[in-house]
């Protein structure tokens, strides 16, 4: 939030300086983001009036005025088209200095000699506005300097507030934290009832009173839409960042900016029958008043009339019955809505709006009626008008409840390492606007203020006296703790070291958002229903994501559109399959998951630059496993869906699936804009963190025999499956299996393929025989041939 320093000063004024005041802010817990000033450096600038403007003699666009400052009249040549006598505007005069070093000097223009500028707001540093120069009141006195008049010699302070300190979004909650702090009175505007002049009311109806417990209206006829906003006005607004309008509007936007109150002022010519609180209904589209137009959901709460929606309600309202230049009656309207009615709907829609940031936090549910009769006395003070009754609509039961919370000298002392006296204590729990319904030694028994919905528990009141006290005051000593080592299991490994194997292999790591667009879950995963956000961030982040996969697919893009096309990139996180309605429902496993593409090595001139592949891809994965007690992890062909169906597994071990990879589907890649084949894999971490116990063998001193099988076989047969075959008939002296050739083509059976294997066998208490490795390999062809129809190639 963004107020005047000055503005501030009206209503509490604390004899600090305004560093002492920002520090002071922030070490209560109201952080200052920035402290700006209100208007660029210039000097010498003051209050002019216009005498007489005549067209420029040899310059159509030009007027050559007389411009006076109070003393004597100057010559002044002007390019501005609203330059005219009798108006007030500011006048730079002879050796002033606009910014850091423009400096007004005498000058001549096509011929004719000019004394001084005619400024604009935007050569002031007040605005963007260049279109020309800025007009002053009547009521400003010529000769006064401008910085004075306008109070300039100010600063904007830009409070960045916590979500549970909306009390705070006001000059007046500011002015109470501040009057707080410095145990300095605050002085509230004075708010005085309307005088009712007229009895013409608006019905109004809430329908949806859970949402909207409090509806206030009024009507006010004969207002003067074509008022000018008082400049004092103008220029709250503009440095609270808002620009103005139109004085209604403004008006509504001063309340909301002084008291906290959001407002909404409605043509009254516009409305139809009575105004009714509900909810939208579906196929109901509203346009709003920046021209949108919004299909509304059934969630969202409308101000509506009998014939269609007026307004979102506490967002924004509608076009065709916003005030306009053409209106001449108006019906305030003052509302609570409760937070939880209007959270997110905003945001879903695409909006936010300064009512929407409030209401969403919280308003007090008792500044309706005060809200409005400023409104209205400010309405009437500057375009006229005549007043009606308030339309009271109020549900007592659904308006909240101000919190009963008791806070305890134990817990109090407890938590700030220290005791403070208890008068203290009452006193700040006091300024702070608490009722002390019981003070005791022991306890304080308290009422919080309807303002400050945020306390609720003892925590709350300890941190308010803690914030008010002043945290430089507390003690500060260094935490003590028994600090209990739990021993590493050698039986898991950890995470780190998968994270060194992967970075071995050049992999990088990422970490990307758990929670992805919906379109993007359903393009990698289209059978798994995705866990939506009931509150997301933005539309393409609706959903949590039910694989590691798209985000780090997504990444990748994000490098290929930087001309990065070697990749290799890996993440460790969670996966969310299920449905948040029932948390034992929600399967939150975490994966391992990794992407490669582009050439296999990086690019040098003494080898080619071949790009990876599944084996690649392979061999990556195997490195994972490399400490698992499973063993080697064993594959099948993979039917997942966003994989390649001829270059894609799933890997097991044990028997157990534990996880997938292989290339990325074509069709998909196409959809994606992937220019390149790109690999993936994604495990269950669970899979790749068991460890084997390191365990002594004795290394053989006797020579190894190997024997070399060439093998025609279906080219359906995996090679695992005739590694398994081996394994089980062999020996136990068979020491390894490896394949070092897979053929297919020319010269054999087009059904066949042929896989040549070199077995390796080794044992432990003496030198194997030819006759027995002979043996075990005729075992092991007869097994080969009985069981998968493999024979030796000739």
């Amino acid at each position: 939030m963004k107020v005047s320093e000055n503005w501030l000063r009206e209503w509490v004024n604390p004899s600090i300086s305004s560093d002492d005041l920002v520090a002071q802010i922030t070490l209560a817990g109201l952080e200052v983001d920035e402290v700006l000033p209100v208007a660029s450096a210039f000097s010498g600038v003051v209050v002019g009036e216009i005498i007489s403007a005549e067209p420029h003699p040899n310059a159509d666009k030009l007027q050559v005025c007389q411009v006076s400052d109070g003393i004597e009249a100057f010559q002044v040549v002007c390019g501005a088209p609203n330059a005219r006598a009798g108006i007030k505007i500011p006048f730079a005069k002879i050796g002033a200095v606009l910014g850091a070093d423009f400096k007004i000097k005498k000058a001549k223009l096509r011929q004719v000699e000019s004394f001084g500028m005619l400024c604009s707001a935007s050569e002031l540093g007040l605005s963007d506005d260049h279109d020309g120069i800025m007009e002053l009141p009547s009521s400003a006195k010529v000769g006064e300097d401008f910085r004075a008049f306008l109070g300039l010699d100010d600063q904007i302070i830009d409070v960045d507030l916590t979500p549970n300190r909306s009390d705070c979004l006001s000059v007046a909650g500011l002015a109470r934290e501040v009057g707080v702090l410095n145990k300095t009175d605050v002085t509230p505007v004075n708010v005085i009832p309307a005088q009712v002049v007229i009895d013409d009311t608006f019905s109004v109806r809430v329908d949806a009173a859970d949402a909207c417990p409090r509806y206030l209206g009024r009507v006010v006829r004969g207002v003067d839409v074509s008022a000018q906003t008082p400049l004092w006005m103008v220029e709250k607004l503009r440095r609270s960042g808002i620009r103005s309008i139109d004085p209604i509007v403004d008006i509504t936007n001063f309340v909301m900016l002084e008291l906290g109150q959001p407002m909404h002022a409605f043509d009254l010519a516009n409305l139809s029958g009575s105004v009714v609180v509900r909810m939208a209904t579906a196929g109901e589209k509203i346009t709003l008043l920046d021209g949108q137009d919004i299909a509304l959901r059934e969630d969202t709460l409308l101000i509506a009339d009998e014939k269609a929606p007026l307004a979102i309600a506490g967002v924004m309202g509608g076009k065709g019955s916003g005030v306009n230049e053409e209106t001449k009656d108006i019906f305030l309207e003052s509302a609570f809505f409760t937070p939880l009615a209007l959270a997110g709907k905003a945001r879903s829609y695409g909006l936010h709006t300064d009512s929407s940031h409030r209401f969403e936090r919280g308003v007090d549910a008792t500044l309706q009626e005060r809200a409005i009769e400023r409104a209205t006395a400010l309405v009437v003070e500057i375009a006229g008008g005549q007043v009606g009754p308030i339309t009271h609509a109020v549900n007592e039961a659904s308006l909240p409840e101000a919190a009963v919370v008791t806070l305890r000298r134990k817990k109090l002392d407890q938590y700030l390492a220290m005791s403070i006296d208890k008068d203290l204590v009452t006193d700040i729990l006091t300024r702070l606007g608490l009722e002390m319904i019981e003070v005791t030694d022991e306890s304080w028994l308290t009422k919080a203020p309807s303002h400050r919905f945020d306390i609720a528990i003892e925590a709350d009141l300890i941190e308010e006296v803690a914030r008010i006290y002043g945290y430089d005051n507390l003690p500060s000593s260094m935490p003590q703790a028994a600090v209990n080592f739990t021993p590493l299991s050698e039986t898991k490994a950890q995470i780190q070291v998968l994270r060194s194997i992967l970075v071995s292999q050049g992999y990088q790591e990422a970490v990307t958002y758990s929670f992805i667009d919906p379109v993007l879950s359903k393009q990698f995963l289209p059978e798994i229903e995705p866990v939506p956000l009931a509150n997301p961030i933005s539309a393409d982040m609706g959903v949590m994501r039910p694989s590691l996969v798209p985000g780090l697919v997504k990444a990748y893009l994000h490098n290929q559109n930087r001309q990065q096309s070697r990749v290799r990139l890996f993440e460790t996180g969670r996966r969310f399959i299920g449905s948040v309605d029932a948390l034992d429902k929600l399967d939150q496993q975490q994966q391992i998951s990794g992407l490669i593409a582009g050439s296999r090595d990086a690019e040098a001139w003494y080898h080619n630059s071949e790009k990876v592949d599944f084996y690649d891809l392979k061999a990556h994965v195997e490195a994972l496993f490399a400490l698992n007690d499973g063993g080697k992890p064993s594959y099948e062909p993979s039917n997942c869906v966003f994989l390649h169906p001829g270059r894609s597994a799933d890997i097991f071990v044990e028997g157990k699936f534990v996880g997938v990879m292989g290339g990325l589907h074509p069709q998909l890649s196409k959809e994606l804009g992937v220019n390149q084949p790109l690999y993936v894999f994604d495990i269950a971490l669970s899979a790749v963190l068991q460890a084997s116990l390191p365990e002594y063998k004795a290394v053989s001193k006797f020579p190894e025999v190997r024997r070399d099988l060439a093998l025609l076989v279906d080219r359906a047969v995996a090679v695992s499956e005739l590694e398994k075959v081996i394994l089980s008939s062999a020996g136990d002296a068979l020491k390894s299996v490896l394949v070092f050739d897979v053929y297919q083509g020319q010269g054999i059976d087009e059904t066949k393929k042929s896989v040549a294997l070199g077995l390796t066998w080794q044992h432990p208490s003496h030198t194997l025989s030819d006759e027995e490795v002979n043996n075990s390999v005729e075992q092991t062809v007869a097994a080969l041939f009985d069981q998968l129809g493999a024979v030796v190639r000739g």
